[in-house]
């Protein structure tokens, strides 16, 4: 069955709106979903099934044979608005605990820095998602939806908010190490070029 050669890019590009509206509801729930947990619940399922399409769009263009410069460039910068938004919303609210805007700024440098650069060399060639950068953002995305989610109404806070803190030392390695990762890449690949191997 053929599919628009469009639609991945299409899935790509609505996680943009979909981080914002996001932003607005879990901002409007209040910290823990305190006083609305309606709006709480609503923005982790939100951000949960925007953050799911990253799946389905590079599934998509891989299923068929439809990867765009298009698509390399702009699906991380869609993830990265998207987890963005998340971590600075749970910061706003004051529910990263220790790890609170440091926290933040360590994650949003790594991203937008290597984002920049994207932009930057664009001209030359798209720079695509290593693996590792992948993986960063699949923890990212797990990471966040536990956090998102209100399940301290469940299992108590204490025990919502240690695994939380768990996942969010997972989430700063794993986004530092590709970081480096990322720029030792790009150094080796330049030098690669400028001796012609």
């Amino acid at each position: 069955m053929a599919i628009p050669r469009q639609l991945p890019n299409a899935i790509t590009v609505a996680r943009i709106p979909l981080a914002v509206v996001f932003f607005v509801l879990l901002l409007l729930g209040g910290t823990y979903g305190i006083p609305d947990l309606a709006f709480r619940w609503t923005a982790a399922i939100l951000f949960i099934i925007a953050i799911s399409t990253d799946w389905v769009d590079g599934y998509l263009a891989r299923r068929y044979d439809i990867v765009s410069d298009f698509g390399k460039l702009w699906d991380p910068i869609a993830d990265k608005l998207l987890t963005g938004a998340g971590f600075i919303g749970l910061a706003v609210l004051g529910e990263l605990g220790a790890f609170g805007w440091s926290f933040v700024v360590i994650i949003l440098v790594r991203e937008w820095g290597i984002t920049i650069h994207r932009f930057v060399v664009a001209k030359q060639h798209i720079v695509a998602a290593a693996w590792m950068g992948k993986l960063k953002t699949a923890v990212q995305g797990v990471a966040l939806s536990w956090a998102l989610l209100p399940l301290h109404v469940l299992i108590g806070l204490d025990a919502w908010v240690l695994i939380t803190a768990v996942l969010m030392v997972a989430v700063l390695l794993l986004t530092v190490v590709s970081g480096i990762d990322y720029v030792v890449a790009q150094v080796r690949g330049g030098r690669q070029g400028q001796t012609g191997s």
